[in-house]
């Protein structure tokens, strides 16, 4: 079960590879001009989606509008970026820890904000687990980013860390994956305009639930970007997140199941759920309140 497949259903680029990209003689291959952040975007991510989710399900349980979102393990920022662009209310403060992957984002999309989005926008190099900002409607956590903390005791530092962290109506969004194919050894390609993302899930080991996996793109040249990022996690299971948050203090929490379509593929729309399926490959969010 790939990530571009399992959560975000994002087709914008797919389609048939371009053939013109055929690499000439002496010329760089695509493989070597690429971003890969950039591919990273067009594959795994839907932030128009996503903004859309967290301000409806903030309403749904809080009857009001949110202002101000943090995400964690914020990456190239886009959330964070489209949060500030879509509503002169919104603020957001942006988290990471990787400076590189910071600088990418002032490069290409905070440098492309209006002016009034750009003051609304904070980026700040700190640890989840330690960064201090204003009571904050919504905190964040996607693309199963939070699996890098392997043992109990980090990750429920990282939890009780949130619930500080939130305003005394905020909500919590984390996304979650599972079913019998997230433990198997697999590749999923996923075929873009000019390139092909690749899902490897390279390792489990069953009596750890430690979990590597990889991202490599393709080319129409036939030049590959191998390990374009890699992901040594845990492989979290719903009921361990959720207990997790109940020891962490969150008085309760929702989860938020996707759907599918009349193919039965994943259709990226997601609905309340007090029962789940035995899905294959499922996607989820949980919402947690304080």
């Amino acid at each position: 079960m790939g990530r571009s497949r399992a959560r975000k259903q994002n087709k914008k680029g797919a389609g048939k590879p371009n053939k013109r990209g055929k690499k000439k003689v002496g010329s760089p291959t695509l493989a070597a001009q690429a971003d890969r952040h950039a591919l990273y975007e067009l594959s795994v991510q839907n932030v128009e989606q996503e903004v859309e989710f967290l301000e409806e399900t903030f309403y749904l349980h809080r009857g009001r509008r949110p202002a101000l979102l943090r995400e964690d393990f914020c990456g190239t920022a886009q959330s964070a970026c489209a949060w500030v662009a879509t509503n002169r209310r919104h603020r957001a403060v942006a988290v990471d820890v990787d400076a590189e992957v910071l600088d990418w984002s002032r490069r290409h999309h905070v440098k492309r904000l209006k002016p009034g989005a750009r003051k609304r926008l904070e980026l700040r190099q700190e640890d989840v687990r330690e960064v201090s900002t204003a009571p904050a409607d919504i905190i964040c956590a996607f693309n199963f980013s939070y699996w890098y903390f392997k043992e109990r005791r980090v990750l429920l530092d990282y939890f009780r860390s949130v619930r500080q962290g939130l305003g005394k109506d905020g909500l919590f969004f984390l996304d979650v994956f599972g079913g019998a194919e997230s433990y198997a050894e697999c590749k999923e390609k996923t075929v873009h305009n000019g390139f092909t993302y690749i899902w490897e899930q390279a390792s489990f080991d069953p009596l750890t639930a430690d979990y590597v996996c990889y991202i490599h793109f393709k080319f129409a040249d036939g030049s590959k970007l191998k390990r374009a990022f890699s992901y040594h996690w845990r492989l979290w299971t719903m009921p361990e997140i959720r207990e997790l948050l109940d020891d962490a203090g969150f008085s309760t929490h929702h989860v938020y199941w996707q759907g599918t379509d009349d193919d039965g593929e994943a259709s990226g729309e997601f609905f309340l759920a007090d029962e789940g399926e035995n899905d294959p490959a499922w996607i989820a969010y949980i919402v947690a309140e304080p």
